[in-house]
């Protein structure tokens, strides 16, 4: 959630939560719901990953992440919609508005912009962040909003929960946008090697189904 340059992007995300993050707590893919967390200033990360999504859209996505100061981390999309044609691009800051913690809460902003290329207008988007973490898991909690071109704002919210067993860790999360029906996931993540994520999703929305499985690489 910046100042922007010129760019060509995609269709509004139904929770820009999920976008683009990974950090301390470990949130970023599979989850949809952002955590309040940013990777180390000087560190980042790319991840790609396949999605079937509402309306039998079938999508890949890679998304670079970097933060060159502590505190704060530069995220950028670009997705392709293979079953539309279409190709969406997205950038965006988060802010970690206080410093992140092994037992309790931290939160942060995000501030950023989607847009679909050959359509004029872009969708902003802000994004308030919280994540507490326990002897439980982590709990992350997303309430925001997006202003399509040329329509009015809509609100957005997420929650998301976490927890490792073994070398795997596994979330529960709900997300959505006002007036609409929320969306329910499921997913796990495990380590390949030291810097290599594998991770995969399975949820439902509406009465379809949805998938996604991806790579992170941190750097």
């Amino acid at each position: 959630m910046v100042f922007m340059p010129p760019f060509f992007l995609f269709r509004p995300l139904l929770v820009i939560a999920g976008l683009l993050a990974c950090l301390s707590a470990q949130a970023g893919r599979p989850l949809t719901v952002d955590d309040a967390n940013t990777d180390d200033a000087g560190t980042g990360h790319v991840e790609g990953w396949y999605a079937r999504q509402p309306g039998h859209a079938h999508t890949w996505t890679g998304a670079p992440a970097y933060a060159p100061v502590d505190g704060l981390e530069l995220g950028a999309s670009v997705t392709r919609d293979r079953s539309a044609a279409t190709t969406s691009q997205a950038l965006q800051a988060k802010w970690r508005i206080t410093p992140s913690q092994e037992a309790g809460c931290n939160a942060a902003a995000v501030l950023g912009a989607t847009q679909t290329r050959g359509q004029s207008g872009t969708t902003p988007y802000l994004n308030g962040l919280l994540s507490c973490n326990s002897a439980w898991g982590a709990t992350h909690v997303n309430l925001g909003g997006q202003r399509p071109s040329g329509g009015p704002g809509v609100a957005t919210w997420g929650l998301a929960h976490e927890r490792a067993f073994g070398a795997a860790t596994v979330h529960v999360e709900a997300f959505g946008q006002r007036l609409a029906k929320p969306t329910f996931q499921v997913g796990a993540r495990t380590n390949l090697t030291h810097r290599l994520q594998l991770d995969a999703t399975v949820g439902r929305s509406n009465r379809e189904t949805l998938l996604s499985v991806g790579l992170k690489q941190s750097f």
